[in-house]
């Protein structure tokens, strides 16, 4: 199975339906935001994936009119609500339709100067494009490779769309609570090319998120 990198291609608008970290999540009318487990409070929007381009890029599946991936994880108390666990609450991935999609109304968060939370947006907007190295066969190697040529640093690496994940720790990956299949992974992230934009997985953590399609489930998790 060949990687496919996902690599910074500068800023992209914050509603756009492309693939894209931060910036507004889409999904149908009324779509309510997610609200962490734990603390009740809202988690934060962390990015958009079109798993059209699973079909375009790595050749999984078709490559037209499939679901957008949304992915949201708790920061309002980070390391406390357990937002790395897939079953704990603290983390949610959500697959939508493509049709009729709209930005999230984001809450309004009632806060006073001493309250530390992260916000429910991340700094930046970072849009992607797609590269499948020639010679590399794994995805840690393949950064490598990437980073290697004149001037590209190992930050613009986002992560790989598709593939095999590159477990930091244990083994993971989820079985669908439908029908117990084996699923597939969608997208391995980075926490991102600098402070406006960065994702907190633990410090040089590494996310997962796994879709089954026919049963309309995902799971998202992080190790560090």
């Amino acid at each position: 199975m060949t990687t496919t990198l996902m690599t910074y291609a500068g800023t992209a608008e914050p509603t756009a339906l492309v693939t894209r970290t931060g910036g507004v999540p889409l999904a149908p009318a009324g779509t309510s935001w997610p609200q962490c487990s734990t603390c009740d409070g809202p988690m934060q929007f962390l990015a958009q994936v079109l798993l059209d381009d699973l079909g375009r890029h790595t050749g999984q599946g078709a490559a037209e009119g499939r679901d957008v991936l949304a992915l949201f994880m708790c920061q309002n108390d980070p390391g406390m609500c357990e937002e790395w666990d897939p079953q704990a609450g603290g983390n949610r991935a959500l697959l939508f339709p493509t049709a009729a999609l709209q930005p999230i109304p984001v809450p309004t968060l009632d806060v006073d100067e001493d309250d530390d939370r992260e916000p429910i947006l991340l700094g930046a907007v970072s849009a992607v494009s797609y590269e499948v190295p020639s010679t590399a066969a794994d995805y840690g190697q393949a950064c490598k490779d990437w980073a290697s040529r004149p001037g590209r640093t190992h930050l613009d690496v986002l992560g790989q769309l598709g593939g095999r994940p590159a477990w930091l720790q244990n083994d993971e990956t989820p079985a669908c609570p439908a029908c117990a299949g084996e699923m597939p992974l969608v997208v391995q992230l980075e926490e991102g090319r600098d402070h406006a934009t960065a994702m907190n997985f633990g410090g040089r953590g590494e996310a997962y998120a796994f879709a089954c399609e026919p049963c309309a489930q995902a799971v998202f998790l992080w190790q560090c």
